[in-house]
């Protein structure tokens, strides 16, 4: 039936149409309005994108999150067309950082009988609460160190051992996104955003909910592994190949390299250091390492060639890192020593001031990151050697790591808790509460300031929320924290609590704890988007995959 057959209906106004349609509706039951309601639905939405140019549909669409953008694909062929348009999600990887990997060219001196740490010899004395301000650097030798080395009594798992672990993938919806992405293989002109950004994400989720498969590059006995304690390890592609390795430094005075593909040492360096390799920088096709012995090293990773060795410092060399310009050490001698890297690592600056082992560094944005047993971080200006600031007592006690991207900088300490802070403003978290830094900032240089977290509102970078059911205050390890590394969303820690954890980086709130790798003191931690690798006391080195059954070839590592 038609309006047409109606009588008079034709002659009806638009109110006496809508009165009659009402008291026809009033008479019928409940489940023909259901009926009439489906039928009528459609013809009350109005597709506004549809009616607009494609320049302002896109704009409206650039405002809306990558959830948003998904649902609006399921509306029709058309918004579908305009949700897939790769300067979105360009625009969404760009305002998290994400870029595509573009196709390589090629494929208080105290004896080791008080100390319960004495045995770790990438750590240096604490500052004794009576110590002399004054006190000759000859006296204070650090921690005695023995020669001997006690094993672990218990073994490892097999190198070959794939162990899931709580296996929590991405909703299943997110992953058959990423996979259906219209993306071509990796080395193509074209990147696939939309890809990209959605295997980011379940790598993002995946790290919060601790969903990883963990694999054991060395146990204690691997053929062709280190024969003792590992202290240092770092995550380095060569740019040339796009190749992945792993440099490993330990007691037994060597470094390897191994392949993450395969598993392998692929090159073994030895012969240069007369005590334990403590600590391990690459980048840009070199490599430098420190050790017990005192001495620095710089090596040339296409040859194996030894391009420098220095020997100022007059005690172990506990940390050392380098950027483009300038090389930084620091040692249980109390001082930071700053090189000009190039062309063969002139003396630049000898920073001093800690009143104990400065145990650890980082160079961040032309500054010298400092952090000592004496409960202090230093901030030098990596070109004058000034100091800018300071901030004392950051920790209850001696601070063992140190990671920094100024102007944030994370530190982990001998009174188990773990520090985050925005050395300009002076805000951020601790595992330890409340959290009050002592902070003496002299750099007036504070535009663009990062804003702090609300309380209440859900992190953007790990999705963490104020309210969630973790317990509170923040969860902290239960030994020293021997080592921190950080990137734009996560912080993870490993512990001499023989565990590794994930932490959120804005909020401070433990997101995942990665336990099962290690039976002993964990030294060295680093990560990438896909992956955390540990190594300690027993000898193990453990990759903590969070990338299994996604294809990431497209990610920079």
């Amino acid at each position: 039936m038609s309006v047409a057959t109606v009588p008079g209906a034709a002659q009806m106004s638009v109110q006496q149409k809508e009165e009659l349609i009402s008291s026809l509706l009033a008479s019928l039951p409940r489940a023909s309005l259901v009926r009439i309601k489906e039928r009528i639905d459609p013809l009350l939405f109005v597709d506004i994108v549809g009616r607009v140019p494609d320049e302002v549909a896109l704009l409206v669409f650039s405002n809306l999150p990558c959830w948003d953008l998904l649902r609006c694909r399921l509306v029709n062929k058309q918004w579908q067309r305009l949700a897939d348009d790769p300067m979105l999600w360009r625009g969404l990887c760009e305002r998290r950082g994400y870029r595509w990997k573009e196709p390589s060219n090629a494929l208080q001196t105290t004896s080791s009988s008080d100390n319960p740490h004495s045995d770790d010899e990438g750590m240096g004395d604490e500052e004794e609460l009576d110590m002399e301000p004054f006190l000759d650097l000859a006296d204070d030798s650090g921690l005695a160190m023995d020669d001997t080395w006690a094993d672990s009594d218990s073994d490892s798992d097999s190198v070959a051992t794939m162990r899931p672990s709580s296996w929590l993938s991405a909703s299943p919806a997110l992953v058959s996104h990423a996979r259906r992405s219209a993306s071509p293989a990796p080395g193509v002109a074209q990147p696939d955003w939309r890809r990209l950004y959605l295997t980011r994400t379940i790598l993002r989720r995946r790290f919060f909910s601790g969903a990883f498969r963990q694999t054991k590059l060395q146990t204690r006995g691997t053929h062709n592994s280190h024969a003792s304690t590992i202290y240092c390890l770092q995550l380095y592609t060569y740019p040339e190949t796009g190749v992945q390795v792993l440099f490993t430094g330990s007691r037994d005075r060597t470094i390897r390299e191994w392949n993450l593909a395969t598993g392998a040492v692929q090159r073994v360096i030895e012969g240069v250091h007369e005590g334990s390799v403590l600590s391990l920088c690459a980048r840009n096709g070199l490599l430098a390492s420190a050790g017990s012995d005192g001495r620095t090293v710089l090596y040339e990773l296409a040859t194996s060639r030894v391009l420098n060795v220095i020997q100022d410092h007059v005690d172990s060399v506990l940390c050392v890192r380098f950027d483009d310009k300038y090389l930084v050490s620091c040692s249980k001698d109390r001082s930071v020593r700053v090189y000009r890297l190039h062309p063969t690592l002139t003396p630049h600056q000898v920073l001093l001031g800690h009143r104990a082992a400065v145990n650890t560094i980082a160079l961040s944005a032309d500054h010298v990151v400092s952090a000592s047993g004496d409960k202090a971080v230093r901030i030098w200006d990596v070109e004058s050697g000034r100091l800018l600031g300071e901030m004392e007592n950051h920790h209850t006690r001696g601070i063992a790591a140190i990671d920094a991207a100024y102007p944030a900088v994370v530190t982990g300490s001998s009174d188990q808790h773990i520090r985050l802070v925005d050395v300009r403003t002076g805000e951020g978290w601790s595992t330890a509460a409340p959290y009050e830094p002592a902070l003496a900032y002299i750099d007036e240089e504070d535009e663009n300031a990062p804003d702090a977290h609300v309380p209440g509102q859900i992190c953007a970078s790990c999705g963490a929320g104020a309210n969630d059911d973790e317990p509170q205050p923040h969860a902290s390890h239960t030994d020293l924290v021997r080592s921190v590394a950080m990137d734009a969303d996560f912080v993870v820690s490993g512990s001499y609590d023989h565990r590794v954890k994930i932490w959120c980086r804005r909020t401070g709130r433990q997101l995942a704890e990665l336990s099962g790798g290690h039976s002993a003191r964990v030294f060295c931690v680093d990560f990438d988007a896909t992956k955390v690798v540990s190594c300690g006391e027993d000898q193990n080195i453990v990759v903590w995959n969070f990338a299994t059954g996604l294809e990431t070839s497209f990610i920079p590592v």
